[in-house]
């Protein structure tokens, strides 16, 4: 048989290889895996408004976005509304 030197060289190649292996995969991450581009640059992520100025802004940007929606929205229903010959709700018959 091998005698205790070739347990000893066993023994190091088992604790060795896991750290090895470790250490390889480990290091350098940053260039060995990275996506390029992959995070938002700051410049066009969205920003938060802290002040009050800055709120309102925002709070009135959002409430024209709403209302702009809405309009649309609104008018392609009289549209298909039109097309479909369905009466308006003040022109139904009451009964």
């Amino acid at each position: 048989m091998g005698g205790p030197n070739l347990e000893v060289f066993k023994f190091g190649m088992y604790i060795m290889f896991p750290i090895a292996w470790m250490y390889y995969f480990g290091t350098n991450l940053e260039n060995r895996f990275s996506v390029n581009d992959f995070w938002p640059k700051p410049e066009t992520t969205y920003k938060i408004p802290f002040e009050r100025d800055e709120i309102r802004d925002e709070l009135e940007r959002l409430k024209q976005r709403r209302l702009e929606r809405r309009k649309v929205r609104l008018e392609k229903g009289e549209e298909e509304r039109k097309t479909i010959q369905i009466p308006a709700k003040d022109e139904s018959v009451s009964s």
